[in-house]
């Protein structure tokens, strides 16, 4: 089954108000956890993967998880590149079957960045893929991505529409105080801004950094436009502390599929919780 971009899906949750979440999968167990809750939930999402995501898990198995998932399940779901830098190996995965994608020139000057990303999103359009962007960065880690403080910036509203209409992107992501990674003390949101681009911008937005946010300020991002909202870290510590507690209560045992159970059963709690928070659910 070929894969399907994340266009109409987001386009949808722009009309009904609510956003897709996107998860960040990692292997096998990762991404069966979030197919299965989102078939129990009837809620779209949104399978991402970093760039080294796809170089651990090779982009041939994401890519022939996620046809083999949407022909088991009957609610939406997309596989999609996060935070990608390096055109030609977008051009590559797109090749290969790949449908959503996102370009991350963010840290160019504004007008490089626009370059960067219309070349990709001419290649994807007539590949039939949807194309994500970034203006502004956001600060903190994602896997081998690291903005500093110093180097973080909002986006501007007035460029975020010369952004959008000279590069024909489906999707923007905004920085509007969210960060990669647990945060130091509690997020303060620029609202204010949010709905300036809202206003200026007819495309659906993107919340990355939702991990650690506290669900009230995910949810009025969400009421103020935001269609698609990532999560990452809040997947991954669970699931790795409820490894670390299996070897402590069995520190002889050595079956994957036993120490991989609990790990998959804490990361599911946190899934469903998302899709809670997303109000996505019972959407299909």
């Amino acid at each position: 089954m070929k894969l399907t971009n994340t266009k109409n899906m987001l386009l949808d949750a722009q009309k009904r108000h609510y956003a897709v979440p996107a998860f960040n999968i990692h292997n096998l167990e990762t991404f069966q956890v979030v197919v299965e809750v989102c078939e129990e939930m009837r809620s779209p999402a949104i399978l991402a993967a970093t760039p080294s995501t796809v170089k651990y898990a090779d982009k041939d198995y994401l890519i022939a998880l996620t046809g083999t998932a949407m022909e088991k399940i009957t609610v939406p779901i997309a596989f999609h590149l996060d935070h990608y830098e390096n055109v030609k190996d977008i051009k590559e995965i797109i090749a290969a079957g790949c449908r959503s994608v996102m370009i991350d020139a963010s840290k160019f000057p504004l007008e490089q960045n626009i370059a960067t990303v219309k070349d990709v999103v001419d290649f994807a359009h007539f590949c039939g893929a949807s194309v994500e962007a970034e203006l502004g960065t956001l600060v903190g880690i994602e896997d081998d991505l690291i903005i500093d403080e110093k180097d973080s910036l909002y986006t501007n509203p007035n460029e975020a529409v010369k952004f959008a209409e000279a590069t024909g992107i489906d999707t923007l992501a905004v920085a509007i105080g969210t960060a990669h990674g647990l945060y130091k003390g509690t997020p303060k949101l620029d609202f204010d801004r949010l709905l300036a681009i809202r206003q200026e911008v007819s495309i659906p937005l993107v919340l990355h950094g939702a991990s650690d946010v506290p669900d009230a300020l995910v949810k009025k991002a969400i009421s103020l436009g935001i269609c698609k909202v990532n999560v990452a870290t809040d997947l991954k510590i669970p699931f790795s502390n409820a490894i670390k507690q299996f070897f402590k209560e069995n520190p002889l045992a050595n079956d994957p599929r036993k120490y991989l159970t609990p790990a998959k059963e804490a990361m599911k709690v946190v899934v469903q919780h998302k899709i809670e928070v997303c109000g996505s659910a019972d959407r299909y």
